[in-house]
């Protein structure tokens, strides 16, 4: 029996002390707000004064204190969300193309709650779970999947991703400014196509390929057409202007220069070429 009073009063205790502890911060009378954050003072659920990093002072127990990051914080969709470092994670965004292609896109945000909008945002938005869900996650998800069908699947696949992501972070600057948030970033960092639509991209791209080769070969064998040609015409042109420069004497010479004195076998009714006998 005594024994069970003594854990029973061990349990008073500890727990006594686990609710002074959870209480304590609530009795100090000092707080301190580390670099990269803002404090912000709440006085019975009112929001009475924002602190700057440094030592302060605040009424025990009536004043509490909520802290806000200030530094850059990351936003990321992903395949596997629970393998990203990014301080919040979620999945990719299933979207359509201007042409009915589906896709899913791959982005990264970094961005800041603008230190002299904290107590703004505390007020209307919340704590920063809170803003990365009701302002970074709802408004980017559905810029992305809007903005995406603006484009044609042509047009995401071979090139024009940065005027996409550019279109993109426009318009989140303009939305993260009205709910006191700094956008630092948009990065799209995958756009995945159906592998229908990709084999089929890249058949068609064999097909160009061959037909520049085709192309190709029929160029080269007009130009070795054209090179035969020029020079028959310019072989012929060479024997006419021959034909025409040459005078008979010589080359009657040129005849007698290349005869070995050998007269031929076989003779005809008309006289040897150039045997002059007197």
């Amino acid at each position: 029996m005594l024994q069970k009073k003594n854990i029973l009063k061990y349990i008073v205790i500890g727990g006594g002390l686990l609710i002074f502890l959870g209480l304590l911060p609530n009795l100090m009378p000092f707080y301190t707000v580390r670099y990269g954050q803002a404090g912000i003072v709440t006085r019975f659920g009112k929001i009475v004064r924002v602190s700057k990093p440094g030592f302060h002072l605040k009424i025990p127990i009536i004043e509490k204190v909520e802290y806000y990051t200030t530094q850059k914080i990351i936003y990321e969709t992903s395949e596997n969300p629970q393998s990203s470092r990014a301080d919040y994670t979620d999945y990719p965004v299933d979207t359509s193309t201007k042409d009915g292609q589906q896709i899913k896109i791959r982005y990264t945000i970094r961005f800041r709650i603008n230190p002299d909008k904290v107590r703004w945002v505390a007020e209307n938005i919340g704590k920063e779970e809170q803003v990365v869900e009701r302002v970074v996650k709802a408004d980017s998800r559905s810029v992305v999947r809007n903005i995406a069908r603006e484009f044609t699947a042509q047009e995401l696949y071979t090139g024009n991703v940065f005027k996409f992501q550019d279109r993109v972070e426009k318009i989140l600057k303009k939305s993260f400014e009205n709910n006191g948030l700094i956008l630092d970033e948009f990065l799209t960092r995958q756009i995945k196509f159906s592998q229908e639509y990709v084999s089929a991209v890249e058949q068609k791209q064999i097909e160009k390929e061959k037909i520049k080769t085709e192309e190709y070969r029929a160029q080269q064998e007009e130009f070795r057409k054209q090179q035969r040609i020029t020079r028959a015409e310019g072989e012929a042109k060479a024997q006419e202007i021959l034909r025409r420069t040459i005078d008979p004497l010589v080359l009657q010479k040129m005849a007698i220069e290349k005869w070995d004195g050998r007269l031929p076998t076989y003779m005809g009714d008309k006289a040897v070429p150039f045997l002059n006998i007197r």
